[in-house]
């Protein structure tokens, strides 16, 4: 891009889990010349398919995703790793002359793409184990309310058992004195340098987002959610503290398989943890400023979103009718 051109025009299309953003981005690549990329911290996982409620091979043929697919179950994927993925395939789409139209509900992703980055300190290898003895020791929970003490702006984001952040979170807290806010507030100035939609899901009658998690959870146990995580139990190395398995949905399973949570509460636990997630999800929405909300229940939410577009993006991007 030239110093005197304007910057190239990207769509976000964000909101809390079963909201239907997978299906809204699959309308707007129907009207408009978008390529879609997937903004999910648990669908960048090869073989996990059926609890991340990644789109089916079908849909993706149709409306490919980028960053979805990347790495084993025994790896981790950082918010650092994904602006740059982001980035570079955001490139890529500008350069076709196409639209990038960045669609999921990691809202870390989403503020460190439009943020930039924290400038945080390298992670402290005798610290962490300290954390971890004392979470051995006296539970996540406990530790989640220790931070909740400090820092309880990043504790309400966090579920009480989300050990990886927790324990980031508390690390950065006792070496800088500081929390995790500050960090960010502190960021590396890397603007992003894209004229931004950003859209966002947000559910006005909540009772009928937790009707579509429980639903949404039942139908994902019927298709073999259970199956899923016993064979990436033979198939990987897998410990119930690696990111992965620490997804909603498979935490509840891999405690199941564990023997640690019986049979019949799994449905239940794996429903309630599922909104639980999507009430934080909301909280990180809302601290998020100048989005264009729009009610995914509302039986007009497709043409809102696509008014919105069309007001967005130059009439040269729009494709014809179908």
């Amino acid at each position: 891009m030239s110093p005197t051109s304007a910057p190239p025009p990207a769509i976000l299309l964000m909101g809390p889990t079963a909201s239907g953003k997978t299906a809204l981005a699959c309308a707007i690549a129907e009207r408009f010349p978008v390529d879609l990329i997937s903004v999910d911290s648990a669908q960048v996982f090869r073989d996990m398919n059926i609890g991340t409620a990644k789109p089916d091979a079908a849909t993706l043929a149709r409306y490919p995703h980028r960053l979805i697919n990347l790495i084993s179950p025994e790896e981790s994927y950082s918010a650092a790793r994904f602006r740059a993925n982001a980035m570079a395939a955001m490139a890529d789409i500008s350069a076709t002359g196409r639209v990038p139209l960045l669609v999921g509900g990691t809202m870390l992703y989403f503020k460190a793409l439009r943020e930039g980055l924290a400038d945080l300190p390298e992670a402290d290898a005798a610290l962490r184990e300290t954390i971890d003895a004392e979470a051995r020791q006296r539970g996540w929970p406990a530790l989640h309310e220790e931070l909740a003490q400090c820092d309880p702006a990043t504790a309400a984001r966090l579920a009480p058992n989300d050990a990886q952040r927790i324990q980031r979170a508390l690390e950065i807290i006792r070496l800088t004195g500081k929390p995790l806010g500050d960090a960010f507030a502190a960021r590396r100035d890397e603007p992003l340098p894209y004229r931004l939609l950003p859209l966002a899901l947000m559910p006005v009658d909540r009772a009928a987002l937790h009707e579509r998690i429980a639903d949404r959870f039942a139908a994902m146990l019927d298709a073999g959610l259970v199956h899923e995580v016993e064979t990436l139990r033979e198939r990987y190395r897998l410990n119930a503290n690696l990111p992965s398995m620490r997804c909603v949905g498979y935490r509840q399973v891999w405690a199941m398989l564990e023997g640690e949570l019986p049979h019949e509460e799994l449905q239940a636990r794996g429903i309630y943890a599922t909104r639980q997630f999507a009430k934080r999800q909301i909280t990180w929405l809302r601290s998020m400023s100048d989005l264009v909300l729009l009610d995914p229940f509302a039986s007009t939410v497709t043409e809102q979103a696509l008014q919105q577009i069309a007001e967005f993006l130059p009439a040269a991007l729009y494709l014809p009718s179908k």
